[in-house]
């Protein structure tokens, strides 16, 4: 991901899928920008801010570094949706801390 500019998340979202899976992502405007034309072009259901401005914890820029690191970000004309795994260990640590930080699951 050496090309695209490095992200730093600062809400919680809570996506459903087709199916009606739902599920937490930390995300920041652009991120959700694009989970919205994503739910416009039926990739996904829907996208709800649930946490505006987390503060940028330890654990959040843990999962931030992991996401930036592995995952390509959406273009703005995205085809797919791709849900980001949350490893067992450090990185679903850090995740689950930031939701407990936050109040929410």
């Amino acid at each position: 991901m050496a090309e695209q500019e490095h992200q730093t998340f600062d809400l919680i979202q809570e996506i459903t899928l087709n199916d009606g899976t739902r599920y937490y992502e930390l995300g920041n405007i652009m991120m959700n920008g694009r989970a919205e034309k994503a739910a416009i072009k039926g990739l996904i259901k829907q996208v709800r801010i649930l946490q505006l401005n987390i503060p940028h914890s330890n654990p959040v820029q843990i999962y931030e570094n992991y996401v930036n690191d592995t995952y390509e970000f959406p273009p703005f004309e995205l085809t797919t949706w791709e849900v980001w795994a949350k490893p067992e260990g450090k990185i679903r640590d850090a995740f689950d801390e930031i939701l407990k930080q936050n109040h929410i699951g």
